[in-house]
């Protein structure tokens, strides 16, 4: 009707304006609560043309809407604001085309654009944790709504299989990892662990006995000897340790940071991840080969976690495969003069004239860093798929100043397509106990968060009963579906660039704005509709109480909310629809009969209505992941 509306306006405006108009000096907003209603004309952009007061403006264009539109059953002017009413028969017309349609008005697939999204991407030297499952979960259902929005979607991600991260868990292995009887190393086949979590183990492992050794230097040199250290380390240092003199706390505690990081670096085992990874890129075989076995662990263990989070993608790439061209492009890039190179044989990028700073693409040594990978990345997927029209990166907001360097590299690389490239930032996910750290090993699991609320759950859905009927399949099937949702949905229903407190416990209640508390609307509907034996597919017109048309109203918006949320990148959008649905059905459940109701064609309209909210509820929930159980 808006759409409607402006046409209207902007086709007369020669007419009722004495001058020509666009669509954005018509402006619409909600109607407020307390006045009567559907939506409201702002006439403040009107005044000057029609040169009157605003109230006086309100009354000549809702006089000529009404007079054209007989969808208009009345309007009311207050100020400088035109609350425009509809009239029954136009939302009951609504309601009849939105249940009748299959898709409920959502766009035909693959009808727009190619969009490639790029979540979870894991490094390969730790299991998932909870802040992974908050970016897939994203990643995974901003791919699923931008599909329901008409986007054809590819869903990818960049497993990070290479670095001193990984070489890290491959050197602690090597050097702290039990054997067996017959000489085996501790592995997955006999260990009993799964492999993501045995590498994650020695990820922790090396930190532990790094922090021994850089608390070795540490008590050399501030005990003043340097015997052994490169001089320009000893002066550096040296150089730190006065510069704390005068200094107020925090100062001092940066300058202990700086030397404390110096100090890892001038350690037995940093010099031998550092050489490992050296080593590595120079494809060295007996190094090659127990990366591929590591790798290979941590796959098996991925795949099992991603089976229970129930995602998928259609598109893995490889940071041992892409840093490779991303090396080959810096080096076009050096010699097109994009890139310089420093005196020690670094390669950079001068950012400084964009408001950045100077970025490293080479180390000294030849290595490559995390952007170069990303930039052989970038290109890889659009020489893999040239018709994509948009690439979102599902990445946490730590990384906001990484993603700005990289899309303006590709710029002035001469990639034009850099331009459709988002960086879908993304708040962190505290718990009640604090923030994780990977190093520490104080991360919250992904596996064992996801058992602890399908256990939750379980235990919540035993104690309410209500599940005689059910084998104990379908029963274990609601459990996870319950814990899951409520895990899904909580993680979703926040907007995705706040930082988030999780409270695991308060996920799963029926109670509030949680997943459940939908699941069980929609098995509640489910259970009323049961009991109908009656065809609520047609109705003659019945009279429209204010209980209906408010559902209906919100019903009729559904197709909207999924465009708003693809164009946005925000499942909240869509996760606060639902609920707000949710709670407006409830509020219409208790105030109305529905089976019981005498009037034939006012109890198929509420059916009808029932079994709609039904529908959306379980497609905006699947696109959430979510799935909506018919027993609760």
């Amino acid at each position: 009707m808006e759409s409607t509306i402006k046409n209207l306006l902007v086709g007369h405006a020669q007419t009722l304006f004495g001058t020509e108009i666009t669509e954005s000096s018509i402006q619409f907003q909600p109607t407020r609560k307390d006045v009567a209603g559907d939506f409201t004309l702002v006439t403040f952009p009107f005044v000057k043309m029609l040169k009157c007061t605003p109230e006086q403006a309100g009354e000549i264009i809702g006089s000529f809407l009404k007079t054209h539109l007989t969808e208009i059953s009345s309007y009311e002017v207050i100020k400088g604001f035109l609350n425009i009413q509809l009239a029954d028969s136009y939302w009951l017309d609504q309601f009849k085309q939105l249940s009748a349609d299959p898709t409920l008005g959502l766009p035909a697939p693959n009808s727009k654009s190619l969009i490639m999204v790029e979540y979870s991407s894991p490094n390969t030297n730790k299991p998932l944790h909870l802040g992974h499952l908050r970016n897939i979960f994203l990643g995974y259902s901003v791919s699923e709504i931008l599909k329901a929005a008409g986007h054809s979607v590819v869903k990818t991600q960049i497993i990070n299989d290479r670095g001193i991260h990984i070489c890290k868990s491959m050197l602690a292995w090597l050097k702290y990892s039990p054997q067996n009887e017959v000489g085996e190393r501790e592995n997955p086949a006999n260990s009993g662990m799964k492999g993501d979590k045995l590498v994650g183990k020695y990820y922790v492992e090396f930190d532990k006995h790094l922090k021994l050794e850089t608390e070795a230097v540490l008590s050399l040199w501030f005990a003043s000897e340097f015997s052994g250290f490169d001089k320009n380390v000893v002066a550096e240092v040296k150089r730190l340790i006065e510069a704390q003199v005068g200094k107020d706390e925090k100062a001092i505690e940066t300058i202990q940071d700086k030397i404390k990081e110096i100090a890892r670096n001038q350690t037995d085992l940093m010099r031998e991840a550092k050489n490992m990874l050296v080593r590595w890129e120079a494809k060295d075989p007996e190094v090659y080969l127990l990366w591929q076995t590591m790798n290979g662990w941590v796959y098996q263990g991925f795949e099992k976690t991603y089976q229970k989070m129930e995602v998928d993608f259609d598109k893995y790439y490889y940071e041992s495969d892409t840093y490779l061209l991303g090396k080959d492009v810096v080096a076009k890039g050096l010699k097109e003069g994009v890139f310089y190179q420093k005196e020690d044989g670094s390669v950079w990028i001068d950012l400084t004239e964009d408001g950045l700073d100077e970025k490293l693409l080479l180390r000294s040594d030849g290595t490559a860093v995390y952007i170069t990978q990303d930039i052989g990345t970038a290109i890889e997927r659009f020489n893999d798929y040239p018709d994509i029209k948009g690439m979102v990166y599902t990445v946490g907001n730590e990384q906001d100043y990484h993603f700005k360097v990289l899309f303006l590299i590709l710029q002035k690389m001469g990639y034009e397509w850099a331009k459709n490239c988002f960086h879908l930032s993304y708040g962190m996910v505290d718990l009640p106990t604090g923030k994780m750290k990977s190093r520490e090993g104080t991360v919250v699991d992904a596996d064992d968060l996801m058992d602890e609320v399908i256990a939750s759950a379980t235990e919540m859905t035993k104690e309410r009963g209500h599940l005689d009927g059910l084998s104990q399949q379908d029963k274990d099937r609601l459990y996870t579906n319950i814990g899951l949702g409520g895990l899904k949905y909580y993680l979703l229903k926040v907007d995705p660039k706040k930082r988030m407190l999780f409270n695991p416990a308060e996920s799963i209640e029926l109670n509030g704005h949680t997943g459940p508390f939908i699941q069980y609307a929609h098995a509640r509907i489910k259970s009323l509709l049961g009991k109908s034996t009656e065809d609520f597919s047609t109705w003659n017109t019945p009279k429209l109480g204010s209980e209906e048309k408010q559902i209906i109203k919100t019903l009729n918006i559904f197709p909207e909310v999924i465009q708003t949320a693809a164009t946005e990148y925000s499942p909240a959008l869509l996760a606060n629809y639902l609920f707000d649905l949710v709670k407006e059905y409830n509020h219409f459940y208790q105030s109305v009969s529905i089976l019981s109701e005498e009037h034939i064609d006012t109890r198929k309209l509420r059916l009808a209505i029932s079994a709609t909210v039904s529908k959306v509820a379980a497609t905006g929930m699947k696109l959430l992941g979510v799935h909506v159980p018919e027993r609760m």
